[in-house]
Formats: C-alpha cells, structure tokens, sequence
C-alpha cells in the first residue's frame, strides 16, 4: 500500500504537466500524516479485505457482499467530501434462474477548478475466489502481515490500491493542503467478470461526468521490480474458453465400465494436452500470424530495471522458460500466451476413489495482444479442438464455448500526458 500511496503522491504534487519540482514542505507534511496514520489505513484495508466480494461465482451471499463493499467504499468518498453518484447498472440472472441486481458503479467528484487538470482513478472493489485450500499460507479474506508484506485477497488486486489513492486524497483534506488536482474516482464491483454495464456507462457520462476528464489513471496494475514503478501503456486481452467432454451425466465406476468406454477424462487430456508445448508456444494453427513483428522496441525492453533472478526467487519457482530479460518481458506483454486453469466435473478431493467422470469440462484462457483479431482466435480455437478430436474417433460428445472475450489495448506512448 505503501508503494502505490507514493505513486499516487508525486502524480498529485508534481503535477501532470508541470516539468517544475515542487516544493519539499507538503509533500513531507503529507508523508508524516501518512507514517501517523498507517495503522488506521492498514485497519481500513483489513475491513474492506473481510468482504468476500467475489462476482465470479454465481451465489446471492456473495452477491449480497459485493454491494455491501460499495457500501464501504461509497462510505470512503463520502468521508473525504466527494460529490458522489451510485449509479445503477441493472440485473444480472444466474444460472438457476435468479435474477439478482449488480452492484453500482460508483461516481465521485472532488474539485471543480478550470484551472486545473482533472485525473479520474479507475479501480474496482470485487476479487477473484479465494480458499485457503488453494494454497494460499493464510487466511485469504484476513489481512495477514508476513515479513512486512500485507496478504489478503484483494490487497494488490484492487482493493489496495483504491484504498491508496482514497487515503492520499484524505491526507491532504486532512492538512487543509489544496489538491493540485480535480480528482474523479471510477469505482466497479464487477470487473473480474468483463465490467457489465461500463461500456454503456461510459458513453452516457460522455458528456457528463467525464467531459472534464484529462487523464484516467488505471489502479489495477503491478510494479515490475521492487524499487521502481510502472508506467502502464496497454494491457493484453483475454478470451475464456471451456471445452465440454461429455459420455452421460453420471460417472462410471471403473471395476465396472473401465476399458469398454471412451473415457471423456481422456478425451478431455488430450484436448488440454494440444494447446500448448513445453516451451509455453500456442499450438492452435494460425494464432501467430497476425502479432506484430519485433522492431526496434525491444531496445525498451533493454533499459527496463528487472533482475530475473530476483524476479524469479520472488516469484517461488524452480525456474522460468526465459533466461534473458527482454525475452521474459516480451512474453510477458506482447506475445499472446496460454494458460489452463482447471478441471469441472473431475474427482479433486484428497483420497482415492476409482470414479470414471461421465461429463468434464476443461478452461483455459488466451492472452490477447494488439492486432489479433479475438474473434478470429475463437474461431481458429474452435475448429483446432474440433480436428484433435475428430482424429481420437470418440463416441463422446464435445462442446467448445467462449465465456469471456477482453479486448487488449495500447496507448501511444508519445502522447503529452505519457512523456510528462
């Protein structure tokens, strides 16, 4: 938190278009008030990190507990003075036929100087799902300090960094010192599942509460060191996909119906097992040939301050496809890449048990970059599954779905607000 509180600061006190250095009493006031007040700040997260605001599984407690986190965070801006507007965003129905609301998009204004630029934060308050059994080495939803790092589910991911720039914001009400700053926050609780009704949000507020906007500033993103921060230009895209392997809707006992089935755990394997090689390279034909070839970028890469070895002892694995930097880089931002993340339908409980899986569904996802068309990737996926399939002669029945498409983007990285 500390980290993202001082990036907010020398955005706020250096200015977006002043290339002057500011002078050294408010910003040094600001840092005191924040070393007084951490505790409260940390307290604060801990709170916010206790709401189990997950959108991604369809259950209506949880649901209940992500309006109940804009609750929290419409108290924040309230408390800092913020014009605020709770917009509504409509209904959501889950797969049992409820129909339950979405959470607000939350809309808060501080200052309305001409005279100043005006910076809108986007952040969002809703997580991913969390266990403990996942892995995680604590409590996921109790704010846990290990080794002075805070660990909680949303404490990066963007819980954290929302509360950062609220509090940076308060320390300066706090000393009655003047933001140099219009400031706006954008706050979402559905953004790990595609930001339902932003789009639509954002072109009615066209003229309204972002006509005034200069420079929106994206929380949800990470430092790539320790020591420096990042300068967000873009993002890759994402597609979801689930492959369906069905032979019936029960299971199979196997010291009955093993050997005599197409199995569709196997089926299903060697699906999963045709995207990709064991140098991380996506074996769907045709994916490649409309990413934009190398140039003279990689020399970017080149002045980027990031110790691999480092990076990969933080990270807590044996080792990585890549031993050079640009190369780790590269395929960390402007290649696609494929990861597979699990298996429905399958036995996963600790145990044996000499269950055949009647029906499975596999997911995986595709990291989109810039000039890949994602609904070419859909289609060139689909018909990739469908011939690996074709060629295993199963009577078992096999569905390929899209359940999530994120375009990627990129800003040019020569435009004024960049290059301040």
């Amino acid at each position: 938190m500390a980290a993202s509180l001082l990036a907010f600061l020398l955005l706020l006190v250096g200015g977006m278009f002043s290339t002057s250095t500011p002078p050294p009493g408010p910003l040094e006031k600001v840092f005191q008030y924040i070393e007084l007040h951490q505790d409260e700040f940390v307290q604060t997260l801990k709170e916010w990190v206790a709401v189990e605001s997950n959108w991604v599984q369809p259950v209506p407690r949880l649901r209940r507990e992500l309006h109940q986190m804009a609750g929290l965070a419409a108290d924040q801006l309230q408390g800092l003075g913020a014009r605020l507007a709770s917009v509504d965003t409509g209904f959501h129905q889950l797969p049992d036929g409820q129909t339950l609301p979405i959470p607000p998009i939350l809309l808060a204004e501080l200052g309305s100087d001409p005279k100043k630029p005006t910076v809108c934060f986007s952040g969002h308050t809703d997580v991913q799902p969390a266990r403990q059994e996942d892995r995680w080495l604590t409590d996921p939803y109790t704010l846990t300090e290990v080794d002075g790092k805070l660990y909680g589910r949303g404490t990066t991911d963007n819980k954290g960094p929302v509360l950062a720039c609220i509090n940076a914001v308060s320390a300066f009400k706090a000393l009655d010192e003047g933001l140099p700053v219009n400031v706006k926050f954008l706050i979402k609780g559905m953004e790990e599942a595609r930001s339902l009704a932003l789009e639509e949000l954002v072109w009615k507020e066209k003229s309204g509460f972002f006509s005034s906007v200069d420079c929106i500033v994206i929380l949800d993103n990470l430092w790539i060191s320790q020591r420096k921060p990042a300068l967000i230009y873009g993002t890759r895209g994402n597609s979801y996909f689930t492959v369906e392997v069905k032979c019936r809707d029960q299971d199979f006992h196997s010291g009955t119906f093993g050997g005599i089935l197409n199995e569709s755990m196997a089926d299903l394997v060697a699906l999963l097992g045709s995207l990709v090689d064991k140098s991380g390279c996506i074996l769907v034909p045709g994916l490649y040939e409309h990413v934009a070839p190398v140039t003279e970028e990689k020399r970017m890469y080149e002045a980027i301050d990031l110790d691999v070895g480092e990076f990969r002892s933080s990270s807590r694995v044996k080792g990585l496809l890549f031993d050079t930097k640009e190369e780790l880089l590269m395929h960390l931002w402007r290649y696609p890449s494929l990861s597979i993340h699990g298996i429905e339908g399958a036995f996963h409980e600790p145990g044996a048990k000499t269950v055949i899986p009647g029906r499975v569904i596999g997911k995986f996802s595709i990291r989109l970059v810039p000039h890949v068309d994602m609904s070419v990737v859909e289609t060139q996926v689909k018909q990739h599954l469908e011939y690996i399939f074709s060629k295993r002669n199963s009577s078992n029945q096999m569905t390929v779905s899209t359940a999530l498409g994120l375009h990627p983007w990129i800003a040019n990285i020569s435009d004024h607000q960049y290059l301040a």
